[in-house]
């Protein structure tokens, strides 16, 4: 090409390493870890429901010889309780448990014979679990049921899990 000669470095290396080139970026950004691939996703935060739903989730992931994959999503609250901002934003909030978590399950005799990974998110419950579940291609995502009334009057993580995941949900009662 007459006019766009670039010349040759003097060591004849190329002037960029294919890793470096910036559109393989974004893919490298959300690669996991192969074991991981076709696991089981559970969504865990401590609470009696979702222990059930870890247990069940053990006992598939044993069966079917596959990993787990246990996720804590953190708290958003909107920053227009303390702002008064328009529109409504949301704030992180330091969310310390998913450290505490972990150090349980790592302590935990169930888990000593499976491969499983702790992944914190932070945002909406459901479509957190769901997004891990694509990117982990997860072959279940296992949750536990709300007994509450809030779980009635704004619908639970797992009925709106169930209605709009693109994988099965098993609803630990």
């Amino acid at each position: 090409m007459a006019g766009h000669d670039f010349p040759e470095p003097a060591d004849r290396r190329p002037l960029a390493e294919s890793a470096a080139l910036p559109e393989q970026a974004p893919a490298l950004s959300h690669a996991c870890d192969p074991a991981f691939r076709h696991g089981v996703v559970v969504g865990f935060d401590g609470s009696v429901s979702s222990e059930r739903a870890l247990s069940y989730a053990i006992g598939m992931a044993r069966r079917t010889r596959s990993a787990l994959i246990i996720v804590h999503v953190a708290n958003r609250l909107p920053a227009t309780v303390w702002a008064g901002c328009e529109p409504p934003v949301f704030v992180d909030v330091p969310d310390h448990r998913t450290e505490v978590l972990g150090l349980e399950l790592a302590c935990a005799d169930h888990l000593a014979e499976i491969s499983w990974v702790l992944v914190e998110r932070g945002g909406d419950i459901c479509h957190e679990l769901e997004e891990v579940g694509r990117e982990y291609e997860a072959d279940a995502i296992v949750v536990g049921g709300t007994h509450g009334l809030a779980g009635r009057i704004f619908g639970s993580v797992a009925g709106r899990l169930a209605r709009r995941a693109q994988r099965p949900v098993v609803v630990i009662p």
